[in-house]
């Protein structure tokens, strides 16, 4: 087999030099536990050889997430005579699947953390708007203090101070409607990460369409202001379009969701442990 098309959780060639590679199905499972079938079953039969089997007087299980075989005892007070048949079973994601699970919902957690902070800003705004009168009179009063002249009546003409004066300057429908379109973008935001979290085709798309269309903006505010932050974001959202377009073969690229629905036939299902049996690699 080639290795364009390898195991996942299996190395079945030594590789002619050392490549570091990111193992999706030891991740997972060094997160949530390895995924063992049987280990409550009194006995195994010859029919579970590709899940469990015993040899030397030891039993062995399998991961069916990441391949190994670990030793486990035959349980003290077993709740079944024997392991659940294969109809009984729910497999994990592996291979590809399970990777693109990991980075969708790194992804998610990303738009989530958009969500809160946009929300966060949006209801500051309308606070803001709906106690500006309020607020006028304490804020000029901490800016006198604030300037070399105390005297004065006005900020600075350039950084925060002046960025606050003109919000204040502001009518309040226009700080409303700066409001809402904040609120809208965290709602957006929002719909991505629940529809990423659970691997929504529509919310691929989506992300697509939001973060592409806002990469022209923040290039130009690269350009005319470089900033770490400014970087990191435009590097992320770069990131995420090409891992859509590319991994996720959205608008039909690389076979479309055609050659996905191949990709994880070949990854998850019986077929692909049978394939990576001991005795298939052996």
């Amino acid at each position: 087999m080639s290795q364009r098309h390898r195991l996942p959780g299996v190395e079945l060639v030594e590789p002619s030099r050392w490549r570091p590679r990111l193992h999706y199905e030891l991740l997972a499972c060094a997160v949530a536990g390895h995924e063992l079938i049987g280990i409550d079953a009194r006995r195994l039969s010859a029919d579970d050889t590709l899940v469990a089997r015993e040899v030397g007087g030891v039993r062995w299980h399998r991961c069916l997430r990441c391949d190994s075989w670990l030793p486990v005892g035959a349980p003290a007070e077993p709740a079944r005579e024997l392991p659940p048949a294969r109809d009984e079973i729910d497999l994990p994601l592996r291979g590809k699947p399970l990777r693109d699970k990991i980075v969708l919902r790194l992804i998610a957690a990303n738009r989530l953390l958009h969500f809160v902070v946009l929300g966060a800003i949006a209801i500051l705004i309308f606070v803001f708007a709906s106690h500006r009168d309020a607020l006028r009179g304490r804020f000029y009063r901490i800016v006198a203090d604030l300037q070399t002249g105390a005297g004065s009546d006005h900020p600075a003409s350039h950084g925060l101070l002046h960025e606050a004066d003109r919000a204040f300057s502001l009518a309040s429908g226009t700080l409303q409607l700066v409001g809402v379109v904040f609120l809208v973008y965290a709602l957006v935001e929002g719909v991505e990460a629940f529809g990423l979290w659970y691997q929504r085709r529509w919310a691929e798309y989506l992300t697509f369409i939001v973060t592409a269309s806002l990469l022209p903006l923040e290039a130009y505010e690269l350009a005319h202001r470089l900033s770490a932050l400014k970087i990191l974001t435009i590097a992320i959202n770069l990131a995420v379009v090409a891992y859509l377009l590319w991994a996720k073969r959205l608008f039909g690229i690389r076979g479309g969701v055609a050659a996905e629905h191949r990709e994880r036939a070949r990854d998850v299902g019986w077929p692909a442990l049978e394939r990576s049996a001991p005795e298939a690699v052996s």
